[in-house]
Formats: C-alpha cells, structure tokens, sequence
C-alpha cells in the first residue's frame, strides 16, 4: 500500500521549518533543508512546484507557510503532491500538533514524504512516528528549559538577558560576552525623560509620550509614534536605575553590570508618583500657538479663556476670548501679541535683584556646608538600618522554607519590598561615599531660573513654558480686557526674592550717645527732644499757630535748663 501511495504523485512541493526568522537571515539552514529535500524529489523522479517556508516554533499548528501549503493542495483537488520535510521535527515539535497537522495533509491530499523516515498506515509505522513526534516534543522541552536556565544563571550575576531597552543596546565587552551598554543619542532622551518624570517636569505619561513621538532623536515604533505600553514599562523598568528586576524568576533588584541612565533616587520618585494615583490628562487643546490657554481667565467670571484663529482678508489672525454665556467679556476677542506681551510684563517683574539673588545663593552655599558636617552620622544610621533589614530577610527566608503554599506568595511579596529598601539604602551610602557634585552644578538651573524666567519662557518647547507658569504662579492669572493683568499670586520662592526689593526702610546708623548724668546734675538739651522733621508737620494756620506755642513754650523750658544749671 505504501508503494501504491508513493507511486501516486507525479509531482511535489517542499516545506522548510526554522525555529526563529534570526535563523532565516544569519545561518543556512532553510537553504540546506530546501537542498536536502529537492535532492530527495529528484532521485524519486518529482518535480519541485512550490517551496513554502516557516521561521516559527514547532510548538504551533498555526503558521502562515503551513497554511498557504494547506491552501494550495485545496486548490489542485484534481492532483496529488508529495510534500517532502527534511525531518518529523520540521512538520511540529509537538505531539497534538503533528498529529492535527499530518492529518489535515493528509485530508487536502498530500502525500507525507521525508528522507530521514518512511511514513505509512501500518502499526509499526504509526508507532514509529509517535516516538519520533514525542522525542521531537521532548527535545523542544529540553532546550526550552536549559535555555531559561542559563538565562535565569546569567540574570542571576546581574546581566539582562531580554530584549535590550530603548537607551541601551547589546555590545561585545571582554570578560561579560553581551553586555548592555549605553545607546546614544537614545540614552540622553531616556535620561531626560526619567528625571523629568520624576522631577514633575512631565504630569503624566500622556506628556511623556508626547514627548517622545515629537523627539527627532527618538526612534519610533511601525507607526510613527511610541505605544502607552511602551512608555509605562520605561517608567517602571529598575534598568534604567542599574539593576535586574524578573519577579517572575525569583530575581529581585539584583545589581546589574550594566550602566545605570538614573539614579535610584530618582527612580523612587517615579515609583512614588506612579503610585500616587491618576492625574488629570493634558488638555488637547493647548498648544505651540496659545500657551496661554487654560492658565489666564477671564477676570469677569474666572472662567479660563480659550483661543482661536479668525481669518482676515490676506492672512489669519490668533485671538483669545471668554466663551463663557453670560460674562460680559463672552466672544470679545484679545489680541494674542497683546495678552502675551502683557504675561511677558509681569514676568520681567518677577524678575529680582541681583543683590538677592547672590543673598540666597550665599545661603543656600551655608545650609550646604552645614549638610556635609552631619554625613558621617547618617552613613552611620543607614549602615545600622542596613544590618536590621538584612537579619529581618534572613528570618524570612527561613520562614519561607518551612512555610506551606498559602503563605508563601505573602512571605516573598514582603522579601520583594525588604530588598527594594535594602537597595534604597545602598544607592544612598553609596552616594555618601562618592564625591558629591559641586554646589554650583546642583543649583545651577534653579538659579538661573530665578534670576531670569524669561529666559525659559522664550524656549521653543511647550513643556518648558508651562513650566513656567506652574513654577511662577500659585493659581491661574486673571486678566480684563482693555485693563489688564491683576496682581499675580506667585510662589513662595519668587516672593522672598522679592520681598525686600524697593522698599525704603534701612538701618539707623550707629552714632556716639551722651555720658549719663546724675539725676540732680542732668542737662536737658533740646537736640534731645523728639521734634518731628518739617516735612511731617502739617501746614495751615490752625497748625502754624501751634507750632509758635510749642516753641515759646521750649524757649522758656530752655531758660529754666540754663539757669538750674548756672546755680
């Protein structure tokens, strides 16, 4: 019976299976296959048709080369190919698969034929063929489980053994095989974003996304834009902070030998504002033309003014406007050029002196000083809490020995949290023991801030002028037509910069006070007197007729003051 089938076919067509497309384009495999099997036709007098290929596990039944064969014996009921595999294993590597995909050839009218088995109906052959299939399964199991175990060994020493993360990429280092290094200029957007993240810079991850897909620099998915998937596994990622993080395979904030983009400090803080809750998404409606919308309202009813723009005869004209019904203000337009010269007022009269500008420099430079002369106490205080945290771990992972399944999922969850705060504590000595960033440096940006925000107003970016506004003011400005701008509330460090620019009062000037005298020896002076100066007095002949009873009555206070004095 088998000769009969084997006799059938007058032609035959070729099916080739690699494990992974990587094989398709850096080995020879799918050629050598192709090769075997052609060879195999030929010596049994068949023709090549078709060549259908797969770069996919044998683990799947379902796979675009095996359905366009399947879908091309439907189309030649009339005809019966041979379709040759270079091995069983090429067909599946799993039982319930080769069993379904062998007999839906079989149903389409294929004839299986292989040069490394012969396949037939008997007992012997189905035997063979089951054992061939379970090896086949086996073997895919096998290196399944050594190829998660060398991963997990390898994760284990600190190195990340997934897909590379946007900001890094895989390089060759001598004594670390692969290694994670810094991919530029990716890396520096990664780091920006992060810190920006963390810093407030960015509200929300809708922000950050919209950071990136407008970012020259930062590469794109298929569509031209970067998924909110992506932007949430960035920012929860312990990568980026130097350390590998698969809760999955028991591995928790393990060092990793990789270059850390952020600190862990600043990956905390991200934590904390992730945890924090749901912010209110961006408004879709502010953009690059009115970046004043949504923060200046309409003094009349403290509604916010939206923008528009009106088209004149040769050109198109941006307003803002009240849109509330009711206020008084509602649709009377305002130039943009006039309400934004206007903001850009009040911003040059945040401006301080530069006087105190260098005062709160010169004080901040103290308070600096002073949190140097305390580090030695808290190294000594974190290096104590260190020590607690890893004795409260070792506990707790004897209890997890002798736990049963029901407690076991708890006990881990509070081991993950113990090793996290072991990390924090790290990072932080660590930070201790390197040299510290000069004072300049760290405060750099916020002084510059302080003493010019106008400077980050005229940026091109959004972000940066939005900044602005949260960074400036306490709540929104309030603005009326043809009037103006009300006095802003602005932020505490504006305020006390502020404070004491232009006002009038100084200090007394030291000057030399006279010798106390014995009580019956004292000399009244008249230079003692608290006259007050005669640009307070006031003027009138009411007033001036007091005036002359004041001084005769001095002149004879004067006299008696002489006379006591003469005796």
């Amino acid at each position: 019976m088998d000769s009969d089938l084997e006799a059938m076919p007058k032609q035959a067509v070729i099916y080739c299976r690699v494990s992974d497309h990587k094989q398709t384009t850096d080995g020879d495999g799918l050629a050598s296959k192709e090769t075997r099997c052609r060879e195999f036709a030929k010596n049994r007098g068949l023709g090549a048709a078709r060549v259908f290929i797969d770069d996919i596990s044998g683990k799947f039944a379902d796979r675009p080369g095996m359905r366009d064969l399947l879908i091309f014996l439907h189309e030649a009921p009339d005809r019966t190919y041979a379709v040759v595999i270079d091995d069983l294993s090429r067909l599946a590597r799993d039982v319930e698969a080769y069993r379904a995909l062998r007999r839906a050839i079989l149903e389409a009218g294929g004839v299986l034929m292989s040069p490394s088995i012969k396949f037939g109906e008997d007992s012997d052959s189905t035997l063979i063929e089951n054992l061939l299939a379970s090896v086949a399964q086996h073997q895919r199991q096998k290196n399944g489980e050594q190829t998660k175990n060398r991963m997990w060994g390898r994760a284990k020493n600190g190195y990340w053994v997934f897909q590379p993360m946007p900001g890094y990429r895989y390089d060759k280092v001598s004594g670390h095989n692969k290694l994670l290094v810094r991919d530029e200029p990716t890396a520096s957007v990664m780091t920006e974003v992060l810190e920006g993240f963390a810093s407030g810079r960015f509200e929300t991850q809708t922000e950050v996304k919209e950071f990136l897909d407008n970012h020259p620099l930062y590469p794109k998915g298929k569509a031209g834009c970067v998924h909110y998937t992506r932007v949430k596994t960035m920012l929860t990622n312990p990568l980026y902070a130097g350390y590998v993080d698969i809760p999955n395979w028991g591995i928790h904030m393990q060092e990793g030998k990789h270059e850390a983009l952020i600190d862990f400090a600043t990956l905390h803080r991200i934590q904390d504002r992730l945890a924090g809750g749901a912010k209110a998404p961006k408004r879709a409606d502010i953009r690059e033309d009115f970046p004043l919308r949504g923060f200046v309202s309409c003094d009349c009813c403290g509604e916010p003014y939206t923008s528009c723009w009106s088209q004149g005869s040769h050109k198109r004209y941006p307003y803002y406007l009240c849109d509330t019904k009711g206020c008084p203000e509602y649709r009377k337009s305002i130039r943009k050029e006039l309400i934004e010269g206007e903001f850009e007022d009040v911003l040059t009269a945040l401006k301080p002196a530069p006087g105190m500008v260098a005062l709160a420099k010169s004080m901040f430079r103290d308070m600096w000083d002073q949190l140097h002369g305390v580090q030695t106490a808290s190294v000594d205080a974190l290096k104590a809490e260190l020590r607690k945290l890893e004795a409260a771990s070792e506990r707790l992972m004897d209890r997890i020995l002798e736990a049963d399944g029901s407690l076991v999922a708890s006990y881990e969850k509070r081991l993950s949290a113990m090793e996290r705060d072991k990390v924090a504590i790290r990072e932080k000595l660590a930070g201790s023991v390197r040299p510290a960033a000069s004072f300049d440096r760290v405060y750099r940006t916020a002084f510059s801030f302080l003493e010019n925000p106008q400077k980050l107003w005229h940026s091109s970016q959004l972000e940066h002028r939005r900044a602005v506004l949260r960074m400036a003011f306490k709540t929104h400005l309030r603005y009326r037509r043809n009037e103006g701008y009300r006095t802003p509330k602005i932020t505490l460090p504006f305020k006390m910069l502020g404070s004491f620019d232009g006002l009038k009062e100084k200090m007394v000037p030291p000057v030399r006070l006279e010798r106390t005298l014995p009580c019956e020896k004292q000399i009244l002076s008249l230079s003692r007197l608290p006259v007050p100066p005669r640009g307070l007095r006031a003027s009138g002949p009411h007033y001036d007729d007091a005036d002359a009873r004041n001084q005769r009555g001095l002149d004879a206070l004067s006299a008696q003051c002489r006379n006591a004095s003469s005796t």
